[in-house]
């Protein structure tokens, strides 16, 4: 078919595939074909490197943000000096990479008697629990306690109708009052067959049988007189007294309403308050030292603290302890009595109990500040008056740049992390604790009169310069191994001390 408007002849299949040949072929240039498959592979590689870019550039902008944020933190922490130079290597002997000597606050050690503490949890538990219920049926008439009161044995506390129990005794004692008038008039019948026997008036068989008439009415009259008993008791039970002395609860029931015997409705709760006692738990660990003690005969002091273990409560004495132990918890349970005069142990309290187990006697106290643990070894920084005089290489040019300022007679640095103090020399020294609370730490392995630090721990090693500060008032801190008197504390079962007579 011929394409008239062209003036051309269509290519056959064959034509036209010879043609693209040709056009391809190395002679016609050969560009056609491959510059068709190049095309797509291209654009496949483009995307590929596109990618590749994208993450290359992402990579260098997080690079660049750390290196300038190390960069910042660099120049914003190191160590600066008044003479430019580098201030780590002048102050390497004077307190761990920083410059001058570490101020300090110091204690003494001293010899004294400490107070040997087993602290423990506990609960005020009241010695007797009242609960009072009514044993009759009736209208209650009257409530004679307010919500909250002290009450003394034997008080009236409810009144309950008490004219059906006053008839019923009334009854009572008529019958008894009938049947004892029948019971003599069988002992006269008794008495005038006996004295016609005597004479053969009667029959042997009259005699015998007026006395089983005679022991007959005898039961009748006891019958009766339980009866009256009975009726009695009942009518005692409209009254319902408090048994103890103690502190009654809310109030159950008012006047008005009807209660009914045998349906365990309460009408009053009493609780003794004085004494009082404290059950409190302590580990099975801490057993054999406190048996030992009650073995000899030894009474045991208990004081009560606070749940904040601050202010103390009470104090008492140890009175028995459970008969075997809880081996989920592996605790004992104790009980302490208190006499509780001022009312200041509240049933089911929680309060702290601290038991004094022994006192040793002259024992080396230190202040706990002072105190130091290297793992479980513990210890304290021994302070010496002066300075070591050992200088590192770079100490000379830091001093030879700083200029020297006198605190009343004490020359210091300026330039330096102190300020004004005497010089001194600190030592490490290994102690053993025996105990130890708040204030004070009776210890072993040091003698008394010795100084030892008491703040500044951050800078010191040992064999360090440091500067003595006078001690700040406060806190127990820099004491000079006397307790301030305040109560010990600890972990439960844990030992604590405090000195003798300190509380």
């Amino acid at each position: 078919m011929l394409d008239h408007e062209r003036g051309s002849t269509p290519l056959t299949n064959g034509a036209l595939g010879d043609n693209f040949a040709a056009q391809s072929s190395p002679s016609y240039g050969g560009e056609l074909g491959r510059s068709f498959e190049e095309h797509n592979s291209s654009r496949e590689e483009w995307e590929k490197e596109k990618h590749r870019g994208r993450r290359a550039i992402i990579w260098s902008v997080m690079l660049a943000v750390l290196l300038v944020a190390s960069l910042a933190i660099y120049f914003t922490t190191r160590p600066k000096s008044t003479d430019g130079g580098d201030t780590a290597a002048a102050g390497a002997h004077h307190g761990r990479g920083q410059s001058g000597p570490a101020a300090i606050t110091v204690g003494e050690s001293s010899t004294g008697d400490s107070n040997i503490y087993v602290n423990a949890l506990g609960t005020v538990t009241p010695l007797h629990t009242v609960t009072l219920y009514s044993q009759v049926t009736g209208r209650v008439m009257a409530v004679n306690y307010k919500e909250g009161q002290l009450v003394r044995k034997g008080q009236t506390l409810v009144e309950i109708d008490p004219r059906p129990y006053e008839a019923a005794l009334a009854q009572a004692k008529g019958t008894l009052t009938h049947d004892e008038n029948v019971l003599a008039e069988a002992r006269m019948d008794l008495k005038r067959y006996q004295d016609a026997y005597a004479r053969n008036a009667v029959a042997r068989q009259q005699l015998e049988d007026q006395e089983k008439t005679v022991l007959q009415d005898e039961g009748t009259v006891a019958t009766d007189q339980g009866s009256v008993l009975s009726a009695e008791t009942n009518l005692s039970y409209c009254h319902i007294i408090s048994p103890i002395s103690g502190r009654v609860g809310l109030r159950l029931v008012d006047p008005g309403n009807t209660v009914f015997s045998g349906t365990g409705s309460t009408l009053v709760v009493i609780t003794e308050l004085q004494p009082i006692t404290v059950v409190f738990t302590v580990s099975e660990d801490n057993l054999p030292e406190i048996q030992q003690q009650m073995h000899g005969g030894k009474t045991l002091a208990v004081d009560a603290f606070d749940r904040s273990n601050d202010n103390q409560l009470a104090s008492g004495k140890l009175t028995s302890l459970d008969n075997q132990i809880d081996t989920t918890t592996g605790t004992l349970k104790f009980r302490a009595a208190f006499d509780n005069k001022d009312l200041s142990l509240f049933p089911n309290q929680f309060v702290n109990a601290r038991l004094l187990v022994k006192t040793l006697q002259g024992a080396t106290l230190v202040p706990t500040s002072a105190v130091q643990y290297n793992g479980t070894q513990a210890f304290v920084y021994v302070v010496k008056p002066g300075a070591s005089h050992k200088k590192s290489a770079a100490a000379p040019a830091a001093s030879s740049a700083t200029p020297a300022v006198s605190f009343k007679g004490t020359t210091t640095r300026s330039g330096g992390q102190g300020s004004s103090g005497t010089p001194a020399t600190v030592s490490v020294q290994n102690i053993t604790i025996l105990t130890s609370n708040e204030n004070v730490s009776a210890v072993t392995g040091i003698g008394p009169g010795v100084k030892l630090a008491t703040s500044g721990f951050d800078r010191l090693e040992n064999n360090a310069d440091a500067l003595i500060q006078p001690n700040q008032p406060a806190n127990g801190q820099g004491g000079h191994g006397k307790s301030s008197g305040q109560n010990s504390t600890g972990s439960p079962g844990g030992h604590t001390s405090t000195p003798a007579g300190g509380n």
